[in-house]
């Protein structure tokens, strides 16, 4: 008995060690015992599900504060960002964990993608980790609630909102079967102009037919005026945004710019990258050939390298949010200074957990105060410059 008594102290004792490991935040206990725990009893959507349950009952570790923290202030679309850390769009697809993932420490949180519609996306599976690779293949497929669903819950954030600073954006789509798009994202638009502090238009995911046709010039143009004409006449002049993906030639992103900083028809920001169709050699894992969009750490030099690109080609007009393999304060300051005013992560918390967002700020504290800044506006662009 008494051994059978001093078994089961030693596993409630362990358990309680690791359940406040998660509480605490500890970054070991969630990357070495908490996510390879997940990783081997979940499939890649059924951890995503989680995920999103966890955020949305608070189920999240406790957030630090950390030491000189206003040096992340940034301020971009009029707003003041408490800092430039955002969460992706496709992690909370329907608006469902809003204040939990500004509780883990995001900046802001962009939502979506919404189409007017609800709709299943592909068939399952459709999402797979690429563990040896520190990256995720997935080809959902714009899944989701549909407007009117997440619309609610939009409300409902505003309703609880605590300070101004917790800034959102909804990120809006077509449905799979819409031939005319621009109505679907005209009706995104209209809805959500009023309930966000920005909308991102995406014409780059690989998962619906015909979207990325969309970044053509003259079809680019066809979408953006009269989206344009739409946001002038409305009592909120919201931000407009479009995300692209990190496939494009060098004369594709030339014609993308000249669409962005046309006379009277500015766009405000560039959401540089989507996931990328293309396959590096040297992806290891028996998931590599799977079709969908690529992301991850595989995607950090492509999507850095388009976005120092979009920098220079829009003089450092558009504001830039950068995407694609951030994992560290260093990814964060090399995003930051390759032209990105704002940068975003997602993939990365598969693999590290929402612990990962204080990670990132600490050491970007750390490196801003180091190489001397006064506050990280002050390094945007740097190394784009200099080309």
């Amino acid at each position: 008995m008494k051994v059978l008594r001093l078994i089961g102290t030693s596993i409630i004792g362990s358990a309680s060690v690791i359940g406040y490991g998660i509480y605490d935040g500890n970054e070991t206990v969630y990357s070495k015992l908490l996510m390879p725990l997940i990783h081997k009893t979940m499939d890649g959507e059924e951890a995503h599900n989680l995920a999103i349950k966890m955020a949305k009952y608070g189920l999240i570790p406790k957030i630090k504060k950390l030491e000189n923290e206003k040096i992340l202030n940034v301020r971009a679309f009029d707003k003041q960002f408490a800092n430039p850390i955002g969460c992706a769009a496709g992690f909370d697809k329907n608006a469902e964990a809003i204040e939990g993932l500004f509780k883990i420490g995001f900046g802001f949180v962009e939502i979506g993608t919404v189409t007017p519609l609800a709709q299943e996306g592909n068939p399952k599976p459709r999402v797979f980790r690429l563990s040896e690779d520190r990256a995720v293949i997935n080809r959902y497929g714009f899944n989701g609630h549909g407007h009117e669903e997440v619309k609610k819950r939009v409300e409902q954030f505003w309703i609880n909102r605590k300070n101004d600073e917790e800034i959102i954006g909804v990120n809006i789509g077509k449905n799979k079967t819409q031939q005319d798009a621009l109505s679907d994202y005209l009706a995104g638009l209209r809805l959500f102009a009023d309930k966000a502090d920005y909308i991102t238009i995406n014409i780059s995911s690989p998962n619906t037919p015909g979207l990325r046709n969309l970044q053509n010039k003259e079809q680019l143009e066809n979408l953006i005026d009269p989206l344009l004409e739409m946001r002038n006449q409305l009592d909120k002049k919201i931000p407009l945004i479009i995300k692209i993906a990190p496939d494009l030639n060098e004369e594709e992103m030339k014609d993308i710019a000249k669409v962005l900083i046309r006379n009277n028809k500015k766009i405000d920001g560039l959401i540089v990258s989507n996931t990328t169709i293309s396959r590096p050699s040297n992806l290891k894992s028996e998931y590599k050939n799977e079709s969908g969009g690529l992301s991850g750490r595989p995607l950090k030099k492509a999507s850095t390298e388009a976005l120092k690109k979009m920098y220079e080609l829009t003089n450092g007009k558009v504001t830039l949010i950068g995407v694609g393999g951030i994992e560290s304060g260093h990814d964060a300051l090399e995003k930051i200074k390759s032209g990105a005013t704002l940068i975003q992560l997602y993939t990365s918390m598969v693999f590290e957990g929402p612990i990962i967002v204080n990670k990132i700020k600490r050491e970007l504290i750390e490196l801003l105060r180091k190489e001397g800044y006064s506050n990280v506006s002050e390094a945007i662009g740097l190394d784009a410059k200099k080309n």
